[in-house]
């Protein structure tokens, strides 16, 4: 058993899986490797049905509160702690350009990789394996009824905001790409009806668009951390 087996509990009985969970894409240029984008695809699908059912049996909300709950669980905000916990980014295959600029601590790579493991697991040792790792990562239910949790989604609390206004309509728009392969940058606007209200800068899309979002909700006059 890796040590990572014995940190989540879990061992595997095709470590094939687990290193393709661990390899990032920036390691496999050139090696016969697969890296880890069609697990995380996986695995982001069976996160939201595990905290889905489990929302759902725990908590008497409507449907609206029990949707931006999840949203709040799943997003890369969450899943980046959840990663540091297990000392996820000590594990990942990836070229050493990403290393060398700070790529087994970068946010979305850590929450990538948490998705592509969940996926990992599931498909080694079903979904009782799956969700039997992923539970103990759910906050406790006084935490989820509070909403603190909502704080730092900024993405749905600007959808909470504009849905005040079933009218109006949010979209997001990727504005810029640039630097390394290994070191992308990501800029992304936000936009309600045609107007740009935000503009956030990130080392992945979904980072920008969270960016975006902040911006977009401080300058609507309400706080942000």
């Amino acid at each position: 058993m890796t040590a990572l087996e014995e940190r989540i509990g879990y061992e595997f009985k095709n470590p094939a899986l687990l290193k393709e969970a661990l390899t990032h894409s920036s390691f496999v240029n050139g090696k016969n490797h697969h890296s880890n984008e069609r697990l995380e695809f996986l695995g982001d699908s069976v996160l939201s049905v595990v905290v889905s059912k489990y929302l759902f049996e725990n908590l008497d909300m409507p449907e609206g509160q029990l949707t931006k709950l999840r949203a709040s669980i799943v997003c890369e905000h969450s899943l980046f702690p959840f990663a540091e916990k297990i000392k996820l980014g000590e594990e990942i295959f990836m070229g050493k350009g990403e290393e060398n600029t700070g790529g087994r601590h970068r946010r979305s790579i850590l929450a990538d990789a948490f998705e592509a493991l969940i996926a990992a697991i599931y498909l080694d040792g079903g979904l009782e394996a799956a969700r039997a790792f992923i539970l103990p990562f759910i906050p406790p239910l006084d935490v989820l009824k509070s909403g603190r949790l909502l704080i730092g989604d900024y993405k749905t609390i600007l959808q909470e905001i504009i849905q005040q206004n079933p009218e109006e309509k949010v979209i997001y728009e990727l504005a810029d790409e640039s630097g390394a392969a290994h070191n992308r940058v990501f800029t992304s606007n936000v936009l309600l009806n045609g107007q740009i209200i935000g503009t956030g800068v990130g080392g992945s899309k979904k980072e920008a668009e969270q960016n975006a979002a902040k911006e977009a909700v401080k300058l609507m006059g309400y706080e942000t951390n």
